[in-house]
């Protein structure tokens, strides 16, 4: 196994123990170049958060504890990004979904993104691109969510079977005209990196 894997093989996604599951995380987070001092911030504060030996996961809907795991999996071509709205949270977001309890948080977009979207995973899972911790909004407010941000490459074309009982629409919308004022606060910031690293 590579070192990319971070204990993680999507031919046994079987739940890790607490120490593993917690250095598995721990790697995600500390791999993270930030794009920026805010960024370069929440990344510090999560280690510490890990390191504290504080629960990672969701055990009680919608927020216990207070501030949980999140796998964010932003799909995209290189020039769109596909964006779903949410019907809790009230916005335009990138898919995603709670990190289980013992789950690599790589396992959960691979879950999410067959529950979610309808097709699978179509390459490797690759290292999160950015993380944020943020106070969510919406009908279920007010918990912090720790997002692992990766990237999901497809084309335009891919069929799409997303989940009406979380989403009332998803759409495909160019870098430049995303909804801002409707949208993760964070998403600007991920589609520079985004950028960035295809520079």
């Amino acid at each position: 196994m590579n070192s990319d894997s971070s204990l993680h093989d999507s031919r046994c996604n079987q739940p890790l123990g607490d120490g593993a599951i917690r250095s598995a995380v721990r790697a995600e987070v500390a791999a993270i170049a930030a794009v920026d001092a805010l960024e370069q911030t929440q990344i510090d504060d999560t280690l510490a958060w890990i390191d504290s030996g504080a629960q990672l996961f969701r055990q009680v809907k919608p927020a216990t504890p207070p501030k949980h795991l999140v796998s964010y999996f932003v799909v995209h071509d290189g020039s769109h990004v596909l964006l779903a709205d949410h019907r809790n949270a009230q916005l335009w977001l990138p898919t995603g979904g709670h990190v289980d309890d013992g789950e690599h948080p790589r396992s959960t977009v691979e879950r999410e993104l067959q529950e979610e979207l309808g097709f699978a995973m179509p390459h490797p899972v690759g290292p999160p691109l950015m993380l944020t911790a943020s106070t969510t909004v919406g009908l279920t407010a007010g918990h912090t969510d720790v997002s692992l941000w990766y990237q999901v490459r497809v084309q335009r074309d891919q069929a799409i079977r997303f989940d009406a009982g979380e989403f009332v629409a998803v759409g495909w919308f160019a870098f430049d005209e995303v909804p801002f004022d409707r949208c993760d606060p964070h998403m600007a910031r991920f589609l520079r990196k985004c950028r960035q690293t295809a520079a």
